[in-house]
């Protein structure tokens, strides 16, 4: 059974930073391309960001870029999102996702999600 779990998320003050972590088991890791989108209430799920299956190449959403870093680490099985400069209108719920293709920027093309993790911006 594959299982995604993130963790990472919680209240920070505009500026602030945020690390978040998704552990994968249940399937090989490295065949997976990873992906971290969010959804903020009454808007639809939106990329945020994408690491290739050997970490080497990166992609970013809109909303990411400048700001924010993927990375995965194959050896434990874990995908990272580090967030910096956050702003309110980054609170969202967080999700990461893999996806076996290599259609990266919409949701419909990831084969497993996490339960995701709640990131409030506010002061």
């Amino acid at each position: 059974q594959v299982q995604l779990v993130e963790s990472g998320g919680g209240l920070v003050q505009p500026g602030g930073s945020l690390r978040l972590s998704c552990v994968a088991s249940g399937l090989t890791f490295s065949r997976y391309a990873m992906g971290w989108f969010r959804q903020a209430p009454g808007k639809e799920r939106e990329f945020v960001a994408v690491i290739s299956r050997s970490g080497g190449v990166p992609y970013y959403g809109d909303s990411a870029k400048g700001r924010w870093g993927i990375s995965r680490d194959n050896a434990k099985n874990t995908v990272y999102l580090q967030m910096n400069s956050l702003k309110p209108e980054d609170t969202a719920v967080y999700y990461c996702a893999a996806t076996s293709g290599t259609e990266y920027y919409t949701h419909y093309a990831y084969d497993y999600w996490g339960q995701g993790t709640q990131v409030t911006v506010s002061s």
